[in-house]
């Protein structure tokens, strides 16, 4: 079975912002769902499986007691027309797949229950009065502790070892993408490398960036996350490869769509364990007594087709700790 009917079987037409449709009864509750990504991208769908099967297992099928309502929102001016039609519809609790889409719904209210799917640093983007005590009316799932930033760095090394240089996109207006770059150049002695930021507002500074950094030799790329790295991921791609420079990336849709390698926490668990938080809000309890919780699954992704389309020999040992290859 397609993943797309698999989905349209667990929660109704979720491939258009509209509201579930089936046959409701008076017990069944009103779950949102703000998605930052467009209806018809890949990733976006399975991650959303991932929620709709937790709920699943948690007693919670739309049609039959509860209904959700859908919203796919990739931009901004979206968010925001969409984050205040669910707090219109006055539902139980949302689900904020991102930080973008948390974002736009604390804008919308400060009493509805919100539980986020993926936010990384959810106190310093003021999400949470803290992690044990969220305090206010949203909850969740971080994304990334800053630690993890220097896997990044670990992994890059170890599939080029003669790298020197290392190049990091973020977007400059992102505080995390600052405390993870923190993160990377902290460490960066201990790998004997330089490591430069690199700005990513828009696709001409994209362009310019890499093309004056590949000008230089044995150098590598790490892409932290953001909208609009997300936004401009394929033109990043084409230039790492372009430039025949080997890079690291923080989801696996950049591996699937050709970049070399990335890892990263599983984000349809992540979306699958929010479920349990929305299961229990429904059943009672606070979002600001419930603890945000770390990533527990974790997922290396090599694309062996792109290795060797830059020329690199990946040892069996690192092959061996892919929980994906893609040849």
């Amino acid at each position: 079975m397609k993943r797309r009917d698999f989905i349209a079987g667990l929660g109704g037409a979720v491939m258009w912002p509209l509201v579930a449709r089936g046959q409701q009864t008076e017990r069944a509750r009103r779950i949102g769902v703000l998605m930052s990504s467009a209806a018809d991208e890949p990733d976006g769908q399975a991650r959303l499986t991932g929620f709709l099967q937790g709920l699943q297992e948690f007693g919670w099928t739309a049609g039959r007691n509860v209904r959700i309502e859908y919203r796919w929102a990739p931009g901004e001016a979206d968010r925001r027309r969409y984050a205040a039609e669910l707090v219109a519809l006055a539902p139980d609790v949302i689900m904020a797949s991102t930080t973008v889409s948390a974002a736009a719904l604390q804008q919308a209210s400060t009493t509805v229950p919100i539980v986020f799917a993926a936010v990384t640093d959810p106190v310093g983007q003021g999400f949470v009065a803290s992690l044990q005590r969220p305090g206010g009316n949203a909850t969740g799932f971080s994304l990334y502790e800053y630690g993890t930033s220097t896997k990044w760095l670990e992994l890059l090394k170890e599939i080029t070892p003669g790298i020197t240089r290392v190049a990091v996109i973020r977007d400059p207006t992102v505080s995390y993408n600052h405390g993870q770059f923190g993160a990377i150049q902290s460490a960066a002695p201990s790998f004997r490398v330089e490591v430069r930021p690199l700005g990513a507002s828009g696709a001409s500074e994209i362009e310019r960036g890499i093309a004056a950094f590949a000008s230089g030799s044995n150098g590598g790329l790490i892409v932290l996350g953001s909208t609009v790295t997300s936004a401009h991921r394929n033109l990043i791609i084409t230039l790492a490869a372009k430039h025949r420079l080997p890079a690291v990336y923080t989801g696996r849709n950049y591996v699937t769509d050709g970049g070399l390698m990335s890892y990263g926490p599983d984000r349809v668990d992540q979306y699958r364990r929010a479920a349990g938080y929305v299961d229990r809000i429904l059943k009672g309890e606070k979002p600001a007594d419930l603890p945000v919780q770390a990533p527990t699954k974790y997922e290396f992704v090599i694309n062996l087709k792109t290795a060797k389309a830059l020329g690199l020999e990946i040892l069996p040992q690192l092959l061996a700790r892919a929980d994906e290859v893609i040849e």
